[in-house]
């Protein structure tokens, strides 16, 4: 049991390192090795193999979390092969950025548009191709023999910029329907 913890999440999830993950298999797993160490099993064992248990389900949590969402599993990716995402990287390529502010203009003025639903669809629609790039140029990076992974992190923040876009403009939609 307490070799779990000396995993990583790919092996604890018995899922080779990629960035394309099967979800399913994920999601499976899951299930399995929360059953496998869940608190509740362990109510009457020793207060050791109760802390175990309480650590196993945290990690197997923190692992689950961290491989389903791309953003998270592209950085943890980064880690496992000794190159730091470093948080207060601005570098940014100039052109993604004007392309960002101008979406978020047209996202900032569509309230005002005469058919503000169709404005939005349609910055949402130009944020979801753009993730979609974004994820397969990671998928890409990732699967590249030998890897060269120095591009990781500027993907990894413009894609976190897509997601930050996209948020915004599912939060400007509930206000507009929220409004009607």
């Amino acid at each position: 049991m307490s070799s779990l913890l000396s995993q990583d999440y790919f092996q604890l999830f018995g899922l080779p390192p990629s960035f394309d993950v099967d979800r399913q298999a994920l999601a499976d797993t899951y299930r399995e090795l929360q059953r496998a160490v869940h608190p509740d099993k362990f109510a009457n064992a020793s207060d050791r193999e109760r802390r175990l248990s309480v650590q196993q389900a945290a990690q197997i949590n923190e692992a689950h979390r961290v491989l389903k969402d791309p953003i998270a599993r592209a950085r943890y990716l980064l880690e496992l092969n000794g190159i730091e995402f470093d948080e207060h990287d601005t570098a940014m390529d100039p052109m993604f950025l004007m392309e960002q502010m101008e979406l978020r203009e047209t996202l900032s003025e569509l309230r005002e548009a005469a058919d503000p639903m169709a404005k939005l669809d349609s910055v949402r629609a130009e944020g979801e191709s753009r993730e979609k790039t974004l994820l397969k140029e990671l998928s890409e990076l990732f699967a590249r023999e030998p890897a060269d992974l120095s591009a990781g992190p500027e993907l990894i923040r413009k894609l976190q910029f897509m997601k930050k876009l996209l948020d915004e403009a599912t939060e400007i939609e509930e206000e507009l329907l929220d409004a009607i």
